[in-house]
């Protein structure tokens, strides 16, 4: 295709939209009154470009797509029946797959069974865990945008950025910040954080936030590569983390960082980010460098770029073939 590939999609994740839009292609969202999952518009938090179309929810049937990209189970089963028409449902499809399995960590079986659905996960470890029913699964991982902002690690304090860790318990380490804020001081940031935390800071405000802390505290147990990680890498943060899930493979202990499954030597190596701001820094410089190649934004948008282009000729291939 030689325009602008027209990509339809529901804004579900704001951060990865927003890095999402920075490729070559147009992203048509749906709005509508009740600001309902999906359907919140561009909002006001992320600068997005002109190529970020708000489309009221009732008009999306009358508009023209190329590809239609699924984020969510509620997207894939019921939304696109609601407000897509049927030649939009029929459409060359791809389901991005944020997470890894909520349900038993190796056997739990994606919901996507479709073969013409092309289903794209943002980690290996999360690609390696989901019974994937033989659909072509393929990875992309995450691309951010460099920030302006540089790490001074002036404040003798970690940073936990989590959204409702009050509420998300165990899964996102509710219980490991907790223990761990018994011997290191630590702030909380991101919505809904309550009586535990600083509350929110708006995404365009977060680097220059974050910068001043000595470290990045990050107590998940089980979930995707964060992408306040990859922000925090790419800042030049040193980042302390669970050896779980794709983490393990982004710092290298004792190097870019310090991860393990050992609280208690989390806990060491903090006192000595504390004690040591240049130890800090030069572990934070190694964590920039792999995250400036891994995390690269061009990198990102290219392989978007690439897989849209293919299952939008592969499916005018088809169309072709068969007539």
């Amino acid at each position: 295709m030689k325009q602008r590939p027209k990509i339809f999609a529901w804004h579900i994740h704001g951060s990865y939209l927003f890095y999402l839009s920075q490729g070559n292609y147009d992203i048509y969202i749906p709005t509508n009154k009740e600001k309902t999952e999906g359907y919140y518009g561009r909002g006001e938090t992320f600068p997005f470009g002109p190529n970020v179309i708000e489309v009221p929810a009732e008009l999306v049937k009358y508009q023209q797509f190329d590809c239609i990209l699924f984020q969510t189970n509620q997207n894939y089963l019921v939304d696109q029946f609601e407000i897509l028409s049927e030649e939009q449902r029929n459409l060359p499809k791809i389901y991005l797959e944020h997470d890894p399995p909520r349900g038993h960590p190796t056997d739990t079986r994606h919901i996507v069974q479709d073969p013409t659905i092309t289903l794209v996960h943002v980690t290996h470890f999360n690609k390696l865990m989901w019974d994937n029913n033989e659909v072509s699964a393929t990875v992309i991982e995450h691309g951010v945008i460099q920030p302006e902002t540089t790490y001074t690690g002036k404040l003798d304090k970690g940073i936990v950025v989590i959204n409702n860790l009050p509420s998300r318990g165990r899964l996102l380490g509710l219980d490991v910040f907790l223990e761990v804020r018994k011997h290191i001081p630590l702030d909380l940031v991101g919505m809904g954080t309550g009586e535990l935390g600083l509350g929110e800071v708006l995404h365009p405000q977060l680097p220059e936030f974050i910068s001043q802390y000595r470290f990045f505290f990050n107590p998940i147990r089980y979930t995707s590569l964060g992408l306040a990680v990859c922000e925090a890498m790419m800042m030049g943060i040193p980042v302390v983390g669970l050896a779980t899930t794709e983490l393990a493979t982004v710092i290298e202990n004792g190097h870019s960082g310090y991860i393990h499954t050992d609280i208690n030597y989390l806990i060491a190596q903090m006192k000595l980010l504390l004690r040591d701001v240049e130890h800090a820094r030069q572990l934070g410089e190694k964590g920039r460098e792999i995250a400036s190649q891994k995390f690269n934004i061009s990198r990102f948008t290219q392989q978007w770029e690439q897989l849209f282009l293919a299952v939008i000729n592969k499916q005018q291939s088809l169309l072709i073939t068969e007539k």
